[in-house]
């Protein structure tokens, strides 16, 4: 058996036990874990890889078979700046439903590799935009992408940068605050996917510690209307542009208080009373009911 016949075996069993591990069963979002090659955004092997409750670890050699796990490969170690936990990317294109035809804007687009899996989704109908804010990445990405027809790579903030309406935006760093961009460019029906963390929700944060300070809400529009709903704790890399000192401290407020999980609304004005609102910024909430 050739090496790439090896590779497809090993994609298809990487799959299930991703899938498994978020504790999803989608099998166009199986279909495309297995499809899209993972080594072919983490640049040349051997790669450093992050183990549960240890630092990074070198694979032994170049072998992409160890990129088959269900955890996170260093982009840039010294900044602790990884391509993410395949499992929780799995429970969260899971909750976006990215449907043939669809368009989606990647915020946080790395090197590429989950943004391949998403335009692997909407199929050559739909579209990807990847915004990512790091130069370098915004490069190795662009040069990553440049076989995926449907994708473009755009190099910017992920809250300033204009785009089409969106079916999905799917935002792939924290922060305190939903930008107005994200708001506005959602399609009428579309899901923004938005993790928020607090000072402590990035970095080396402890396992214990994670469900406390970061979570992931689900936005969905209605018109002019906002339900959301948490769907996951989460620890992941800043967003610039989405973070302030005004804004972090409320959030490491609202975490402390608790309630994230029954949070069900997002209103975009400031008539909603305090009792409602778990967490309340400039001309918006997340709110109870």
């Amino acid at each position: 058996m050739d090496t790439q016949a090896e590779l497809r075996i090993i994609r298809a069993a990487y799959a299930k036990q991703v899938l498994a591990a978020a504790n999803v069963i989608d099998a166009r979002v199986a279909q495309a874990f297995a499809a899209i090659p993972r080594e072919d955004f983490l640049g040349p092997g051997p790669w450093l890889v992050r183990r549960w409750l240890r630092d990074y670890v070198s694979t032994p050699d170049a072998d992409p078979v160890y990129l088959y796990t269900d955890d996170l490969v260093a982009l840039v170690p010294e900044r602790s700046l990884n391509n993410g936990q395949p499992s929780l990317h799995a429970h969260l294109i899971h909750r976006a439903l990215p449907a043939v035809g669809s368009h989606v804007v990647h915020v946080g687009t790395g090197t590429g590799y989950y943004t391949a899996i998403l335009a692997h989704l909407v199929g050559p109908s739909g579209r990807v935009t990847g915004i990512e804010y790091d130069g370098g990445l915004a490069a190795r990405a662009r040069a990553n992408l440049a076989p995926y027809a449907n994708v473009e790579v755009i190099e910017g903030d992920g809250t300033q940068v204009p785009f089409d309406a969106a079916d999905i935006i799917y935002v792939n760093a924290c922060c305190t605050r939903p930008a107005t961009r994200w708001l506005d460019g959602l399609a009428d029906g579309g899901r923004l996917i938005m993790p928020m963390t607090s000072d402590q929700g990035f970095g080396g944060v402890a396992p214990e510690r994670i469900a406390s300070a970061g979570a992931v809400f689900r936005i969905e529009r209605r018109a002019a209307n906002y339900l959301a709903q948490w769907i996951s704790p989460v620890a992941i890399f800043p967003c610039a542009g989405s973070r302030d000192e005004v804004s972090e401290r409320a959030l490491t407020e609202a975490f402390t208080r608790g309630g994230w999980q029954k949070v069900t609304r997002l209103y975009r004005d400031e008539d909603v009373p305090d009792e409602r609102c778990w967490l309340r910024g400039p001309g918006w909430c997340l709110a109870y009911h």
